[in-house]
């Protein structure tokens, strides 16, 4: 099987750690303009040493990620194995080997009250999922095991083939699963999220999952100004994840860093050129939009929230789940 070609000007014995293991990767499929690679890693779960973050600990299965959401913050992590065009990010997918081996040595190191968060980079239920299984090997180990806190972040309806191990998993641990939702338009979240399933196919699975007993809400991030962020269609959002039972809902507004903003604003020059300018200027020499706006979706969100009563459990599940809790913890770990 034929190894990842490296970059012009570089040779293997240049490079180091994550990069000198993907340039050794070995291919293992390639269709549709997306090729899979094994990755052998020293270590799955990886400690968070930032102090803001909502977790301790972080657990992705596969770097990159195939469903090429347009606004992905997480493209820069391709960098750390030397390459830069961020579109790599979406077409290199690379499968993390003896996941389940590691990890059952690695949660030895798991304190009481220390959150493990899966799917902070990458989506752990992406199309590789259904062929490698990393994610079920991962969620079989961790079923093993009792007291611990567990959160999951996906796009994918494919979490519902796991129900069986993520109710054993929530026996004895704590475990929520949080299905990202931006738009219930389905024609927009084709354009905004290629490859992910369907957002009324998310909705069905977080139906699905809270009948089964394990509890799961609705992330809407990233809010996209001028494009997702108009009352009437959050309102709709917050309507029918609690029609479909969902436990909590919460939202956080687009946080574009310059490798994001590589592809999104030609993305926007495309699809709503008459944005180009706004965003721009908007995240010229920031990452982040004004707190004015932040707090402004807040609110809303909380009035959204207490109409359609999904109030008390999200108080309870909304500081413990993903980077996009908070605008400014959006931070994505390997």
């Amino acid at each position: 099987m034929a190894s990842l070609p490296l970059l012009p000007g570089l040779e293997e014995s240049q490079l180091v750690g994550i990069a000198r293991l993907a340039a050794q990767g070995e291919s293992l499929r390639e269709g549709h303009n997306v090729e899979y690679f094994k990755l052998g890693v020293r270590s799955l779960l990886n400690r968070c040493t930032g102090s803001r973050m909502p977790f301790t600990w972080t657990i992705n299965p596969y770097r990159g990620c195939e469903f090429a959401c347009k606004y992905c913050y997480a493209r820069y992590t391709h960098e750390f194995m030397e390459m830069r065009d961020g579109v790599d990010f979406e077409q290199k997918i690379y499968v993390k080997q003896h996941a389940a081996s590691l990890l059952r040595q690695e949660l030895r190191q798991v304190k009481a009250g220390e959150e493990i968060a899966i799917g902070t980079a990458t989506d752990p239920y992406q199309p590789a999922e259904r062929r490698f299984e990393v994610t079920r090997a991962v969620l079989e180990e961790l079923a093993r095991h009792q007291g611990l806190e567990v959160g999951i972040v996906t796009k994918s309806n494919l979490v519902v083939r796991d129900v069986d191990v993520l109710r054993t998993i929530g026996e004895n641990n704590q475990l929520f699963v949080n299905l990202t939702i931006t738009t219930l338009n389905v024609e927009l979240a084709r354009i905004l999220e290629p490859r992910a399933p369907r957002p009324d196919l998310r909705l069905e699975a977080m139906r699905t999952l809270n009948q089964a007993g394990v509890k799961a809400g609705v992330i809407c991030a990233p809010v996209l100004p001028g494009i997702t962020d108009s009352p009437r269609d959050l309102e709709a959002l917050v309507r029918a994840v609690a029609e479909a039972g969902g436990k909590y809902i919460f939202a956080n507004p687009l946080f574009l860093k310059p490798c994001s903003a590589a592809v999104f604003l030609p993305f926007l020059e495309k699809e709503f050129p008459q944005l180009v300018n706004a965003y721009r200027q908007r995240f010229r020499d920031r990452a982040f939009l004004p707190k004015s706006y932040r707090q402004r979706i807040s609110q809303l969100m909380g009035r959204l929230r207490e109409k359609y009563g999904i109030r008390r459990d999200y108080d309870r599940y909304s500081k413990r789940t993903h980077p996009a809790v908070q605008a400014d913890r959006q931070l994505a770990l390997f």
